[in-house]
């Protein structure tokens, strides 16, 4: 049927599921039929939020609380996901930081917690979800388009961690490829989400197409990738920005 959703009985867990763009991937997989696990950090109202709005959809939920810069917690968070639903077919990792600061005044305590959380969490949440992915699962990272274009002072660490992503993504794909399982980076641009909100003005005037994105459109590519329709796409990083970095 045309209507069928399109990832029906798939399991997926979103690391940094919570808020913004990470809710509203959690809430578009589930309207596509897929049970989800979502991690949060420091948002349990905003992640049992997200939670009852993804049940409601008729999908089944779990939420777990995990600080993406502790592999620990990154390694409990796909062990209690694949207990509670037998299997994991998705993994999604959303979760990340962003501290500012220009290359002469950034305190080293902050580039260590943003590595830790940007880059080694990425790395040890697909590490600890690989073995437990059914063969053609797929796993989608969340990056930046300043990978591709810094643009503004006080960027570098961020833009570093997210190129690491990209770098990472392209090899993981390689080394997955024999199990059908595809790996991509999607990155997207200026987003309007509450941690965007104070600066929308500012950034508008960058963005060729005039405005913000929207969660739900990054939530929608990918939606895209976890389905059978994008089974050749792997290693790839997507930019969505409204042509920021055209």
């Amino acid at each position: 049927m045309a209507d069928e959703p399109r990832l029906r009985d798939k399991v997926a867990l979103v690391f940094g599921g919570s808020r913004g763009i990470g809710a509203a991937i959690v809430k578009q997989l589930a309207a596509d039929g897929t049970s989800v696990a979502l991690t949060y950090a420091k948002s349990p109202d905003k992640a049992a939020e997200t939670a009852r709005a993804a049940e409601a959809l008729g999908v089944s939920v779990l939420m777990v609380e995990a600080d993406s810069a502790d592999p620990a917690a990154v390694k409990d968070a796909v062990e209690q996901t694949v207990a509670r639903f037998g299997r994991l077919d998705i993994l999604v990792v959303n979760a990340g930081i962003m501290i500012r600061g220009t290359v002469d005044t950034f305190a080293l305590e902050d580039f260590d917690r943003m590595l830790a959380t940007n880059v080694r969490g990425v790395f040890v949440a697909i590490q600890a979800s690989a073995p437990h992915l059914a063969d053609g699962g797929r796993i989608i990272t969340i990056g930046s388009n300043t990978a591709v274009r810094t643009a503004f002072p006080g960027s570098s660490v961020y833009s570093m961690t997210k190129g690491a992503i990209a770098a990472l993504v392209r090899g993981v794909a390689i080394d997955l490829a024999p199990r059908g399982i595809t790996v991509n980076n999607v990155q997207p641009g200026p987003t309007a989400t509450d941690m965007t909100a104070a600066h929308i003005e500012m950034i508008k005037p960058f963005v060729p197409l005039g405005r913000m994105g929207e969660p739900e459109e990054v939530a929608g590519l990918v939606a895209y990738l976890a389905s059978a329709r994008a089974g050749f796409i792997t290693g790839s990083s997507l930019t969505i920005d409204g042509g920021y970095v055209a």
